[in-house]
């Protein structure tokens, strides 16, 4: 299966490989395994369903990162009967519905919630409070908040001289 790493999966990878508080390889390679796991548990993918020429329930094959990868892999193979490529919702991004997912982009990084953007009542053109009976989370948090970085102050005007003020 072909996939594109996103930044944060890279990011998440990559402080795992960087923790020295792992006592031997293979504790690190768990923690690796079980990361990567989570992180193709969150994506959707494809499947081909393949039928024979004769109508009868032929091979079905998957899973692929993308449509185009399923079609090129259907194409290589050419065997006899037809291959409809059909997208699975992927199990993670169900249970992250359904039970929260701290610390993901997309979901509410408030720990006490987790949940995705569409279980936040709107509150003007933002999310508010979860509608989640056990939920006490009163704002969608967006963004991871110990990434935010601060604003630098503004240059004051007239401060600088230009190249054509000397």
């Amino acid at each position: 299966m072909r996939i594109t790493p996103r930044a944060y999966e890279t990011k998440k990878v990559v402080d795992i490989l960087e923790d020295p508080t792992f006592d031997s390889p293979e504790q690190m390679a768990k923690a690796l395994i079980k990361e990567i796991g989570d992180m193709i548990q969150m994506r959707d993918l494809v499947v081909l369903v393949h039928t024979w020429e004769s109508g009868h329930k032929g091979l079905n094959i998957g899973p692929f990162g993308a449509v185009a990868e399923a079609e090129s892999f259907a194409k290589k193979m050419s065997f006899g009967g037809t291959a409809k490529v059909v997208p699975i919702t992927s199990s993670g991004v169900l249970l992250a519905n359904h039970d929260g997912k701290t610390s993901w982009p997309g979901y509410c990084w408030n720990p006490d919630c987790g949940h995705a953007p569409f279980n936040h009542a709107m509150d003007g053109s933002s999310r508010g409070k979860c509608h989640r009976v056990d939920c006490s989370c009163e704002r969608f948090v967006k963004d991871d908040p110990s990434a935010k970085t601060k604003k630098k102050p503004a240059a004051k005007k007239g401060a600088a001289k230009g190249v054509n003020e000397l």
